[in-house]
């Protein structure tokens, strides 16, 4: 995937929840780890989708659906529908590192499921910040180092 933000995330795990915080555009992910299933419909579809987790061994893998068609993979614009099943799997393979397959299936955009790996790295003793670009935003004047 070309173009894929590079501003951090973060994990929080709870015992039933696991949550993606992102600093772009100050958004969130809820991902339900307490063994409900993917539901066939969602109501409501969303940006980020409807997520469920389960541990495979020592890979996190989560699936999604319930997009609502408007978002696109990346900013070079791959685009993706409501029948997008997204499937992620985050592997750590050491302290500093973590690499993350991500899994298209969208019928109504592709011909077939494709895959990409990205490679991440750990950022510590970082914390996330409200992102300045959003609509109204009031903080551009207190970026250091402008």
């Amino acid at each position: 995937m070309k173009n894929v933000l590079s501003t951090p995330w973060k994990f929080v795990q709870t015992p039933g929840l696991t949550l993606i915080l992102y600093e772009s555009r100050t958004m969130y992910r809820q991902i339900f780890v307490d063994g409900r299933p993917l539901p066939a419909v969602v109501g409501l579809p969303t940006w980020y989708g409807y997520s469920i987790g389960r541990w495979e061994e020592d890979t996190f893998v989560v699936e999604s659906t319930g997009f609502n068609g408007w978002a696109w993979h990346d900013q070079a614009g791959h685009p993706a529908t409501e029948a997008l099943h997204l499937t992620e799997r985050f592997y750590r393979r050491d302290f500093g590192h973590l690499e993350m397959e991500i899994t298209i299936d969208d019928p109504e955009a592709y011909t077939e499921p494709w895959t990409i790996v990205h490679e991440l790295n750990l950022l510590p003793d970082t914390d996330l910040l409200e992102y300045v670009c959003n609509e109204n935003e009031k903080d551009a004047q207190h970026i250091l180092g402008q």
